[in-house]
């Protein structure tokens, strides 16, 4: 599958907000209207299993990132063949996805069982200043 750069992508949406209680369904609710407006219908396969993967991701920075980053970022893009998203937080542990002591067990591990059997990538980038990092989800439409 070829990775795309969101800012190569025709629909692309970012969306900064609290770390903290509500998060993870204002997220969800952006994601959707976002999708609805660029032609992905609610009905398509990988809605679904993209939306259990942003929520899991921003539960994620709630839970391990709120104290050090008050603000998570939520990037959105899409093309005519692949869906991409990735949550940002400055916290700077940067968690494996893959590997012997990989994802292991709970949310990371659903993200990149889900990622992985629609075909898509998951990768962790960290910050230039070594004080944050964003999961990178791509899938294929």
């Amino acid at each position: 599958m070829t990775t795309f750069a969101p800012n190569t992508l025709p629909h692309r949406h970012v969306l900064t907000l609290p770390t903290g209680p509500g998060a993870v369904r204002l997220a969800r609710e952006t994601a959707e209207r976002a999708l609805a407006e660029w032609g992905i219908g609610e009905h398509h396969p990988v809605v679904g299993p993209a939306l259990l993967i942003l929520s899991e991701l921003v539960t994620n920075s709630v839970r391990h990132a709120a104290e050090v980053s008050p603000q998570t970022t939520v990037i959105y893009a899409a093309g005519a063949d692949c869906l991409v998203f990735a949550v940002h937080d400055r916290h700077p542990h940067r968690p494996r996805l893959s590997g012997p002591d990989g994802a292991g067990t709970g949310g990371l591990a659903t993200v990149v069982e889900l990622t992985h059997g629609l075909g898509g990538t998951a990768v962790v980038r960290g910050d230039a200043d070594g004080r944050g990092k964003s999961v990178w989800i791509t899938l294929p439409l």
